[in-house]
């Protein structure tokens, strides 16, 4: 699964019952297999004061409610994705820092604490401005991101993990996208 949305029905029941019906049969096929759901990690109306984490009013529209959604029987570890930049256009870089740190810290107390499961921010990403700088900035933001999940996992709580998105070789420039990222040219990102 990655991003499932259901913004036809707004109480969500429609996506958490598939969410759970997907997690079943993707485990009726391996129970081994480790099971996420892919979710931006969006707050619902679940637990209302979680709500004021979410970049906008406009993410809750979507019907997905990471703890909720991620507290499935079958989903083994929750997921997360953070586009500061993407999500909050206007911001200036300190007020995208102190999102992106406010984000994180609640994603790993949530997942320590209320869904006692690991969680990974499988998407981080940072637009490739053209006209400013976005190498540094994209530095920073990782910086923020990867440091609380090292310092979580360094304590043995939720933090698994972090992932760039997206990161690129060489020669692959038609699959790039806004966020893309080839290693070669940015050696100060994966230092």
């Amino acid at each position: 699964m990655n991003e499932p949305r259901c913004v036809s029905n707004s109480s969500g029941p429609h996506l958490q019952a598939w969410i759970a019906e997907m997690a079943a049969y993707v485990k009726s096929l391996d129970a081994k297999h480790l099971v996420t759901v892919g979710i931006e990690g969006f707050y619902g109306t679940g637990i209302a004061e979680r709500l004021g984490y979410n970049p906008g009013d406009w993410a809750a529209s979507f019907c997905s409610d990471f703890i909720q959604n991620s507290a499935v029987e079958n989903i083994d570890f929750a997921s997360v994705h953070a586009y500061p930049d993407s999500w909050l256009p206007k911001a200036s870089m300190e007020e995208k820092l102190r999102y992106l740190s406010s984000w994180v810290d609640s994603h790993l107390n949530d997942s320590e604490h209320i869904l006692k499961k690991p969680v990974l921010f499988s998407e981080v990403g940072y637009l490739q401005h053209v006209d400013g700088n976005s190498t540094v900035d994209r530095d920073i933001l990782l910086r923020v991101v990867y440091d609380k999940i090292y310092d979580s996992a360094r304590k043995l709580q939720a933090g698994g993990g972090a992932l760039i998105w997206q990161l690129m070789v060489e020669g692959t420039h038609m699959y790039h996208d806004d966020f893309s990222l080839v290693a070669r040219d940015h050696p100060s990102t994966y230092k």
